[in-house]
């Protein structure tokens, strides 16, 4: 194995991304031959087959997603010798590649913003996708950093708690619950609720808090995928949704939505700057670990009260 090459493992990470020899060469600047003898050396070194050959392109073998794996560690650790020589240096630069889930992206170019305005040197790539794709990328190194909620659990990984999270019930003004106080959970079930995909954490904290009213109601949820989605269909009337209290600032000061009134909420979560353990901090990524954690909560979207009148309307504390 001391004959592995960077140029090999580049080649099976452009193999694993592009699927087709001809396409991982376009991005390695190679030809399709080159990119073949670098397969059959590696492929002979480790004494074992990585690539299935398909009429439709290459597919990893289970030597080769182990061999994959390992690559994207290699490639990383080699990133953060990089920024780790440069900060001996006294250089202030790198790279962190953000990435943030779903509800994250409302908030995360402002923590950006601000964190470029300490640290200018140091370019970031923001990455905003479901929960479950968020995960996927920490797990192979193709983020540095993810915002989230709950860590995930079936790989170690270094958390910084940067803030509380709050979750609400949204109405549209003229809903027939937006004027009424203490709604309890067991008038909400008689409603018709949007809610978010399955697997999300918002999805999984609104069946947990409504767990115990739903069942053997007329409890029929809409499934959307997208705060946004959702936001607009609460304000054309198509029901009530459970949502990030940090999607609908904006829609809370214009009075396009209200935040209903009901016993035991905000359900108070918490937001995450997630790493994997593995993964030796940067000089970066560690500057912005401890900037979240001294500066994350003020940078955090406002989040109204539940409605009441325009005038007695204040700041959740």
């Amino acid at each position: 194995m001391q004959n592995i090459t960077m140029r090999q493992i580049r080649t099976v990470l452009a193999l694993s991304q592009h699927g087709k020899i001809t396409a991982a060469a376009r991005a390695l600047g190679l030809t399709s031959p080159a990119v073949t003898i670098q397969l059959q050396q590696l492929e002979g070194e480790l004494g074992c087959e990585l690539f299935t050959r398909t009429k439709s392109g290459v597919m990893a073998t289970e030597a080769g997603e182990i061999v994959i794996e390992t690559a994207k560690r290699i490639t990383g650790e080699l990133g953060n010798l990089e920024e780790r020589l440069a900060a001996l240096k006294g250089v202030s630069a790198g790279t962190i590649r953000l990435g943030v889930v779903s509800t994250g992206k409302y908030f995360a170019p402002r923590i950006m913003a601000a964190f470029n305005k300490p640290y200018p040197g140091v370019q970031m790539r923001l990455v905003a996708a479901n929960r479950a794709e968020i995960i996927d990328k920490l797990r192979n190194f193709e983020i540095d950093v993810a915002l989230m909620g709950r860590p995930p659990k079936d790989f170690a990984v270094r958390t910084t708690l940067f803030g509380d999270h709050p979750l609400v019930f949204i109405a549209a003004p003229d809903h027939e619950l937006a004027g009424m106080l203490d709604i309890t959970k067991e008038e909400l079930a008689h409603q018709k609720f949007i809610v978010r995909e399955r697997g999300s954490g918002t999805r999984s904290s609104f069946e947990f808090f409504m767990g115990d009213v739903a069942e053997g109601l007329a409890f029929a949820p809409t499934e959307m995928d997208s705060n946004e989605t959702i936001k607009q269909a609460v304000m054309a009337g198509l029901g009530i949704a459970f949502i990030s209290g940090h999607t609908i600032e904006q829609e809370c000061q214009s009075g396009k939505l209200i935040i209903l009134d009901v016993v035991d909420t905000p359900i108070r979560r918490q937001w995450f700057a997630v790493t994997q353990a593995a993964k030796a901090p940067t000089p970066a990524l560690q500057a912005l670990e401890d900037f979240l954690r001294i500066k994350g909560p003020s940078l955090l979207p406002i989040v109204t009260k539940p409605y009441r009148s325009a005038e007695t309307q204040t700041e959740l504390a």
